[in-house]
């Protein structure tokens, strides 16, 4: 309702105006207009500017789309971890997810080095991965920033190990076409194949939970992620342990 855009358009006092909305929101949907006037200290014209400017005809339209916008920011009811683990091993490893697995792990255990990337709490994992794959012999690094400087040996031979839920992240796919440009061949561990980074992998490995957000936060379980990185790792060891 208010993106950034519209909001960097306002004025002093509809900056002002806007700030009280935000906190009361709740009792402004049950304002008159003279009402909401006098508890902001602006002028009814004021107010109808401000409706007009945030793609409202009038002071009623504007009641009615802040009424939904709070009814989509409500609490989340946040589901136990049993149902995301449920659901994660009922949709998928009843599918090729360990042999998508098995495929990863070869073309890893081929690898020189291992460079994983992503943000957020797919950053926090990314990091754990590469600690957990260098605890088994496998040279790994995690790279937060898309600009990190990483020397051309370490690059040579090199997979790019890529975590995100949406599969969309702009500077993971930013830093993943840098690093594909530099020759890196790309697994992906995303929540659904049909996604961006999924698309320009060379192996990409979906897992398939209900995607949960809250007050504009991805919190989907990472649990998926961490059984996916840590059966890979597993593989990988098997592997050395062949030649």
């Amino acid at each position: 309702m208010f993106t950034h855009e519209i909001i960097a358009s306002f004025n002093e006092l509809e900056t002002s105006l806007y700030n009280y909305i935000c906190q009361n929101g709740e009792k402004v949907i049950y304002m008159r207009i003279r009402e909401l006037a006098d508890e902001a200290h602006v002028s009814t014209a004021s107010i109808l500017r401000f409706c007009k400017k945030i793609n409202c005809e009038g002071f009623s339209e504007f009641k009615v789309k802040l009424k939904m916008h709070l009814g989509e920011n409500k609490k989340t009811v946040l589901k136990s971890p049993q149902h995301s683990v449920t659901e994660f091993f009922e949709r998928t490893l009843k599918g090729d997810i360990e042999e998508k697995i098995k495929e990863a792990a070869l073309l890893v255990a081929k690898a020189e080095s291992v460079i994983f990337i992503g943000v957020g709490s797919s950053g926090i994992l990314a990091e754990y991965g590469a600690r957990y794959f260098s605890c088994i012999g496998k040279l790994s690094m995690y790279i937060k920033d898309p600009y990190f400087p990483t020397h051309s040996q370490f690059r040579h031979n090199s997979i790019t190990i890529a975590l995100s839920v949406s599969g969309e992240g702009h500077s993971t796919v930013t830093h993943l076409h840098q690093l594909k440009q530099e020759g890196s061949k790309v697994i992906s561990i995303t929540n659904h194949k049909h996604s961006t980074i999924a698309k320009i992998s060379d192996i990409n490995i979906p897992y398939y939970v209900t995607e949960e957000w809250f007050e504009n936060a991805n919190i989907t379980t990472q649990i998926p992620v961490m059984y996916i990185l840590e059966s890979m790792a597993r593989e990988i060891y098997k592997l050395s342990e062949l030649n």
